[in-house]
């Protein structure tokens, strides 16, 4: 489709936006089946490249800092990219979702709240720490330890008993049957710290410091790459773990080179600096898959982008100037004007794929009418003030663009405020924003991670909900949804939920994107997760 002259303008208007205002970092994705190229499932970009070699430095330019690389001291992609190459977790998820072997070999329900799980044997942190199930204990308590104060809490916040059998068996127990119990130990907050480390970080807190200092900076886990260094908001570099239990990783380091202007990003990947980009912006993306030395990977996400609103400051706290709001966005205009077709608009919260996703949901459609009929109920017919908070994600503060001109139509008169990523993420954690702008992925695959940070009232803020929305009836179906063991049932309760935050509107849910990497032509190998996790195990250079 074409534009039409009125984005033409907005987009122009957005490029300049982001010139003036600070810089930032950070970068969420979106999830979807593709409007491009292959459904978004990936291109074939390693068809004819050679035969790979072994060694070389591999450099990522990416637009995002990681905020923090204790595996319990953050829940943001930029962070995961990073700790998932350091740190495993009990068990994956494959391409198809599937749960699958990690650090443990094999499992099995003992009871409904009982799981046991058989470790492998042979395995050492990078410190030469031995990987038991005393390492497995001191984890998994750490996160659940209100002093260290995880964001990653909720995802094991049903464990009520971890218990070491020997030095390769451990038992966890839940409060109720917790059915995405094997999910969520996938998840990357679930990876394995050096007890070493966790003593040392424990000890740091006595003497005054922050949970996480020790760990964040000095990084030890059983991953196929070792920490090396970390300059903040420049790089973050990893080396290869020779003492790896399974096969060793084929590059001889990998480095995380911060790099947020998007034109930077593509020169240097062209001349060879850095070997992967993200992201391509979706314009860029026809541009360079032309030339012969990058190709772009499409990749489906699984996450939701959004704009949130601040439900316990007026008028947010009323559901029809949300509900106002959100027909006041034109998702086909974010769909087609700042994505170029990459994604599919979002009906909810939970993107095509995701365990629970409610296919029959009806979304808030664009309805100026209705939303000044809301509006004047409301008492705001003559409109307010009020801002946008994002970061230097360029599509969205392209978005908060387009919902600004949107808004004016009803008197809306909003303020664009674009901030670095770190104080971005903590001002929201804080609830000082009005509305806001971010994207939030979905690792587990499942609609309780999609919904319980996002929308139950214990997780506000820094865990998730930084709408800091609050409704007794969704946060009863959550419960219920983490409590049911039948698949059909959870369904059903999943559908439910998904129809009162329609309805209650506590974020507009926009687009669930692709992810779009340039990929150069000097590696293969390279893939990224759904939950848009680099795949780095088996990148090799070519001859």
């Amino acid at each position: 489709m074409k534009r039409n002259g009125n984005l033409k303008w907005l987009f122009v208007l957005a490029l300049a936006l982001s010139m003036i205002l600070a810089a930032c970092s950070g970068g969420g994705g979106s999830s979807s089946s593709s409007s491009n190229g292959d459904e978004g499932s990936g291109n074939d970009i390693d068809e004819d490249k050679g035969e790979g070699i072994d060694g070389g430095d591999l450099v990522l330019a990416v637009l995002s800092d990681a905020s923090s690389l204790d595996p319990a001291g953050s829940n943001d992609v930029p962070s995961s990219v990073v700790q998932a190459n350091i740190y495993e977790t009990l068990v994956n998820r494959d391409d198809d979702n599937n749960i699958v072997e990690g650090l443990a070999e094999k499992w099995e329900a003992i009871d409904d709240t009982t799981y046991e799980f058989t470790l492998r044997q042979g395995v050492t942190f990078h410190d030469g720490e031995p990987f038991t199930a005393d390492a497995v204990k001191a984890n998994l308590e750490r996160i659940l330890d209100p002093d260290v104060a995880s964001p990653r809490y909720f995802l094991f916040e049903m464990v009520t008993d971890v218990i070491v059998k020997d030095d390769h068996t451990i038992q966890i127990k839940t409060e109720y049957p917790f059915a995405p119990l094997l999910a969520h130990l996938s998840h990357n907050g679930g990876g394995m710290v050096s007890p070493k480390s966790i003593e040392a970080d424990y000890d740091a807190m006595a003497s005054g410091k922050d949970a996480g200092s020790v760990i964040s900076t000095n990084p030890v886990g059983t991953g196929y790459f070792k920490f090396d260094n970390w300059t903040p908001g420049d790089e973050i570099k990893l080396v290869r773990n020779d003492d790896y239990w399974g096969s060793k990783v084929h590059v001889d380091s990998v480095t995380f080179k911060v790099i947020p202007e998007s034109a930077v990003r593509n020169a240097d990947l062209e001349t060879g600096y850095v070997h992967v980009a993200d992201p391509i912006q979706p314009n860029e993306v026809a541009d360079i898959n032309s030339k012969d030395f990058a190709k772009v990977n499409q990749k489906a996400s699984s996450s939701l982008a959004y704009l949130g609103f601040n439900t316990e400051k007026e008028p947010f706290n009323d559901p029809k100037v949300r509900k106002a709001i959100s027909m006041m966005i034109n998702k086909e205009d974010i769909s087609e004007g700042v994505y170029d077709g990459f994604g599919v608009l979002a009906k909810g919260p939970l993107a095509p794929g995701i365990f629970g996703f409610n296919d029959d949901a009806k979304p808030l459609e664009y309805n100026l009418e209705e939303a000044k009929k809301l509006l004047a109920e409301a008492g705001l017919e003559d409109g307010f003030k009020t801002t946008i908070w994002t970061n230097d994600n360029p599509q969205r503060q392209q978005i908060a663009v387009l919902v600004q001109e949107e808004l004016k139509k009803v008197n809306i008169e909003v303020d664009i405020e674009v901030m670095e990523f770190g104080a971005y993420l903590e001002k929201t954690a804080n609830g000082e924003h009005d509305m806001f702008i971010l994207g939030w992925s979905n690792p587990t695959g499942d609609a309780d991670y999609g919904m319980y940070a996002l929308f139950h009232s214990s997780q506000k803020g820094d865990p998730g909900n930084r709408s800091f929305y609050e409704n007794a009836e969704v946060d009863k179906l959550l419960e219920q949804g983490r409590r049911e063991s039948d698949p059909d049932e959870r369904i059903k309760i999943y559908n439910q939920v998904q129809e009162l935050l329609i309805e209650d509107a506590p974020m507009a849910y926009l687009i669930h994107t692709e992810y779009l990497t340039g990929v150069s032509n000097k590696i293969k190998g390279f893939s990224i997760g759904t939950d848009g996790i680099y795949k780095l195990k088996d990148v090799q250079f070519v001859e």
